[in-house]
């Protein structure tokens, strides 16, 4: 799809194509006053813990590191649905697929610093739509990821802090089984 479609495509309905970080924002701040008061209103940490030790509780206690694996898998998938549903995949891939375009063409003027600007300003306009569309997910998994983190914390004090494999904690063996699982999802199901 040519430069101008693309363009044409942004520019109508821009409000449901770009969206707005209003919501992302709200839901940010809402997401670090519940970290924040996670110990003072014990509402908070009381009614997530009734949800979560039964079931994400319960994987753990059973085996730590393939319940751990078991409730990273699913919130990958999770998110990664969301992903592809809360975003719009055709545009986003139609911008990648431009910003490769412009990529390549900048390989192309490396020695001539006024074309590079020209290419780098085209480059720009995509950039603040692309991040709003694939800031969208956000706004729905924000706080329950929160949630958990503060769940696991909370979990993994009180056990004791065990060591995955025997030398990593808890929140790097979450960060890097999202990170793996995640990539795994993202290609089996096509999302941008």
């Amino acid at each position: 799809m040519d430069e101008q479609k693309i363009e044409e495509n942004l520019l109508k309905d821009k409000n449901a194509k770009e969206g707005s970080f209003a919501p992302l924002i709200i839901i940010m701040i809402f997401s670090v006053l519940i970290a924040f008061f996670w110990d003072s209103i014990p509402l908070i940490k009381n009614s997530v813990g009734t949800i979560l030790n039964p079931t994400a509780g319960a994987l753990l206690n059973w085996n730590i590191t393939y319940g751990m694996i078991l409730i990273i898998l699913v919130l990958s998938l999770f998110t990664t649905v969301i992903q592809k549903y809360a975003t719009d995949q055709k545009t986003l891939r139609e911008m990648k697929e431009q910003q490769k375009k412009i990529n390549e063409e900048a390989k192309k003027f490396r020695d001539n610093p006024e074309k590079m600007m020209e290419i780098q300003k085209e480059s720009m306009k995509f950039m603040m739509p692309m991040m709003k569309l694939s800031m969208r997910a956000v706004v729905f998994t924000g706080i329950p990821f929160i949630l958990f983190i503060r769940w696991f914390n909370d979990f993994f004090t009180i056990a004791g802090n065990p060591e995955f494999f025997g030398f990593i904690s808890w929140f790097w063996f979450y960060f890097l089984g999202t990170i793996i699982f995640s990539s795994i999802f993202r290609k089996i199901l096509k999302v941008v």
